[in-house]
């Protein structure tokens, strides 16, 4: 799941990325695989985590937690980015009629 434009650069490696966030560096594997979220990448290939990135991963563990398998998961998250969306479309309506 590509990530809102808000994205920043991906500086942290899969094993320190895994470990701020309490997971296996195959559980990240897997979440890319499954489209969940998309680490930067060096030029060699490397994958890099992003603050935003280890937010995603917060949010899939907790709604493991509830849970949800790993397609509800991304059904949340794909929500939730639409909803973003949304609220940022709505602001930029609101304040153009306040001009």
């Amino acid at each position: 799941m590509a990530q809102d434009s808000g994205r920043v650069t991906g500086v942290y490696a899969i094993s320190v990325a895994a470990e701020l966030v309490g997971m296996g560096q195959q559980n990240l594997r897997l979440y890319e695989r499954k489209g969940l979220l998309e680490p930067g990448r060096t030029v060699g290939g490397t994958r890099l985590y992003s603050e935003q990135d280890l937010l995603t991963l917060r949010r899939i563990s907790t709604l493991l937690q509830e849970g949800l398998n790993l397609a509800g998961v991304r059904a949340v998250l794909e929500l939730e980015s639409a909803n973003r969306h949304l609220e940022r479309e709505l602001a930029a309506v609101r304040a153009r009629r306040k001009r």
